[in-house]
């Protein structure tokens, strides 16, 4: 590929961005957009200003946006996002602090060194192929590769240093978490899976039997995993009430309802008398009206430790009984994935990694055919074979759309299939939390992304060849050092396309914004902002921000021409990232930074990655000082690795028993204990939505609920649970509208 064609798919890509961006600048100030660009906001805390704009500045493009997201501090990144959103910012400050060095250094030592690294006169540079900015220019045995061998130890090691600081902020970041935040529930609370069954008693006895015998003193109490039963049907059923009378004018509503809404005189009503919703009051339910249990149970402890020593302990001889966890937050709980029986999950896992490596091998289809269009030769055979299409790829704009900017786009789309598809075999795998199943996601997708993107790219189609020519590992090197230096302009390209344009298409939030003109102009209805309450997409954007940093590496010093483009890719994505978690993303649960070492992982592959083909070039090069002198730097590199595994990794698989036993005595000594008891008890529910928010100004009412759940005096009338059979409505003048189910 040439210049030209180069920098007509930077122009391209570079106008799709400035597009993309001035129409979200005028979007955005929409009132009627409010719900799409600043759902966070509306959710979870009240708005202003965004009606208060003129007509006429609310057509004018700006960029107050950008000003925001920079001044937003880490602070409010973690008041607003957690941890989570702080670790992922991190990512990105980490990509600039490093590719600015790398910049500076590839394009002021390395780039000169390989332009003239033969010594022969150039042609204009829009005519100049990209391969002349390449390592591959320079000729064997140059004495000018010491510069290359610098290059690579000054990258590697503030790539070191850079990554060892940022693992020790997010570490104390999670530590600070557990100690500064309220006391939560998930602290206290262990999941339990492959109970045993027993023919005398319940799963729901069997468990009180088990840590009444073994934890007499720590037990407190327990709720075990139920399947879908009558009450379920009983919330089902008052959401439908509730969606219906959303549609009445209020005047035609009195204390009984019309006989063509449920429990009219079409319907009879049943009654369901209930004083808790708990184990206990569960098993007085009527057969036909009571929960199939599940072997799976939350168990719940007086005191941190004692969950935190319940968790990691083995309770019987088979290790397939008495399974133990410590539990996720209470919406972090994947509640359908608790009826898997745990005998299953080692043969669901096992199952899913097969499904992932034969849709990996499945996808080599469309890369092969990615890779056809940005060869000369390929496209020579095309036009012969289609003599229509010859004059048309003869012209030079239309040539460089084609080899420059179509293959990328192409892959793009093909890989938007990746991520659902690897999180619905994330959800097959039987991970008990909704972070568990969107973290072994994000892996998938990041190991499929790191194959398919950028090896099956760079074997540039003639797989078996290549991988024939491997006969042994010390080929490696020398495999990659052929291969890879061939497609830096094709990722030069796909930094382009699938970085740029894609963060455009991130900020503009398409699908969300034709789904809301589809349902307010089409469908004629009045959505609320929680119905576009998203949470952040980890699993998707952590493995393309960690691909980029893959191909940065890869090519720093190769082919540093791909740097600057690289570079302004994370300067966006600084701000556009920022801004979505300020306005847009909803945190409904927190992993406190677990998908770190994931990323520092990945990082360090792609050091490594760095060195070996850089240790192949040099000796493809004929080198063998500078090729000798490499292989201390993978060494030192595998022990930086594992210093941070040693060191930083076990606080992100356990809690430090140290931090739990002072908040333990820090709660006795304040008189807490009490408080928190009853607050763990009613924290895991599986139908958490018994109260209905019937407008955005109206209050949750599921504190009162759960306040009368356990226990209180109010409850002493006992809790009556819907069926529907008999409701009776209670409706006020606009804009305030309640609703009233007597649950009797």
């Amino acid at each position: 590929m040439e210049v030209g064609d180069l920098l007509t798919s930077a122009g391209i890509n570079i106008a799709i961005c400035v597009v993309l961006l001035t129409l979200y600048s005028i979007l955005r100030k929409q009132p009627v957009n409010a719900c799409v660009y600043f759902t966070r906001k509306l959710v979870l805390e009240p708005i202003s200003g965004i009606g208060d704009l003129s007509c006429l500045t609310r057509f004018v493009p700006s960029a107050g946006w950008i000003a925001k997201a920079w001044q937003a501090t880490d602070e409010e990144i973690l008041a607003v996002g957690g941890v989570d959103a702080v670790a992922f910012m991190r990512i990105v400050v980490f990509s600039i602090r490093v590719f600015i060095i790398a910049a500076i250094i590839g394009l002021f030592l390395v780039l000169p060194v390989n332009y003239n690294g033969q010594g022969k006169h150039h042609k204009e540079i829009q005519l100049e192929s990209l391969q002349a900015f390449a390592i591959t220019h320079v000729k064997e045995g140059s004495k000018w590769f010491w510069i290359h061998f610098l290059a690579l130890y000054l990258i590697s090691c503030s790539a070191c240093v850079l990554l060892y600081f940022e693992y020790k902020s997010i570490t104390q970041l999670r530590l600070a978490h557990i100690t500064g935040s309220p006391p939560s529930p998930s602290h206290f609370t262990v999941l339990v899976r492959g109970v045993p069954c027993s023919p005398d008693n319940s799963y729901s006895a069997t468990v009180e039997q088990f840590f009444s015998t073994y934890y007499a003193e720590s037990y407190l109490s327990h709720q075990i995993v139920y399947g879908a039963s009558t009450i379920d049907k009983l919330v089902k059923d008052a959401e439908k009430i509730y969606r219906m009378l959303k549609t009445i004018n209020p005047r035609y509503l009195d204390s009984s309802l019309p006989s063509f809404l449920p429990g009219g005189t079409t319907h009879s009503f049943m009654v369901l008398k209930h004083r808790a919703l708990s184990t206990t009051s569960m098993d007085r339910l009527q057969p036909s009206q009571n929960k199939k249990e599940f072997p799976a149970a939350f168990v719940f402890f007086k005191t941190r430790y004692a969950a935190l020593v319940a968790a990691q302990v083995l309770q019987s001889s088979n290790p397939m009984l008495w399974v133990t966890e410590l539990a996720p937050e209470p919406h972090d709980v994947y509640w359908s994935n608790l009826s898997i029986p745990y005998k299953q999950v080692w043969f669901r896992k096992i199952t899913t990694l097969i499904a992932s490596v034969v849709f990996m091998f499945v996808f080599l289809v469309p890369v092969t055919l990615v890779q056809g269009l940005t060869q000369r030769k390929q496209l020579d055979n095309l036009a012969s074979r289609f003599p229509c299409i010859e004059g048309i790829l003869k012209q030079k704009f239309i040539h460089g759309v084609v080899a420059g900017y179509l293959p990328s786009v192409i892959l793009m789309l093909f890989l938007y299939t990746v991520p659902p598809i690897m999180m619905l075999f994330s959800a097959m795998e039987g991970n008990v939390s909704r972070s568990q199943r969107k973290r072994s996601a994000c892996i998938k997708v990041l190991y499929f992304m790191i194959w398919n993107v950028f090896f099956v790219n760079v074997i540039s189609g003639s797989i078996l060849r290549q991988l024939g020519a491997v006969s042994s590992v010390a080929d490696i090197p020398t495999t990659l050092a052929k291969a890879v230096p061939n497609q830096a302009t094709f990722f030069s390209t796909y930094i382009l396309s699938s970085g740029w344009a894609s963060l455009s298409c991130e900020i503009m939030q398409p699908f969300p914004l034709l789904c809301k003109f589809f349902r307010k102009f089409i469908l004629r209805k009045n959505d609320e902002p929680s119905h576009y309450a998203l949470t952040f997409p980890h699993h998707t954007e952590i493995p393309r921000l960690l691909l980029f940093v893959l191909i940065g590496f890869t090519y720093s010093i190769m082919a540093p021409t791909i740097l600057p483009f690289l570079l302004i890719f994370f300067c966006l994505a600084f701000l556009v990232y920022r801004n979505q978690i300020l306005n847009v993303y909803v945190p409904k649960y927190q992993s406190v930074g677990e998908f770190w070492p994931v990323v520092h992982n990945a990082i360090i592959l792609t050091l490594l990655l760095m060195q070996v083909i850089g240790l192949g070039i040099f000796g493809l090069k004929k080198s063998p000082v500078a090729s000798g002198f490499v292989i201390p730097l993978i060494v030192l590199t595998l022990l930086f690795n594992e210093y941070c595994r040693q060191r930083f990794s076990p606080v992100f698989k356990r809690r430090p028993a140290q931090i739990l036993i002072e908040l333990d005595q820090q709660d006795e000594q304040l008189g807490r204990k009490e408080e928190i008891h009853n607050q763990i008890r009613s924290a895991y529910f599986q139908n958490p939505i018994i109260s209905f928010q019937l407008s955005i100004n109206s209050e949750w009412s599921m504190s009162r609920f759960t306040s009368r759940h356990h226990g209180d005096e109010e409850s002493s009338h006992g809790m009556q649970l819907l069926k529907p059979s008999r409701v009776s409505c209670c409706v006020g003048l606009p804009p305030r509208l309640h609703v009233k189910v007597v649950l009797q």
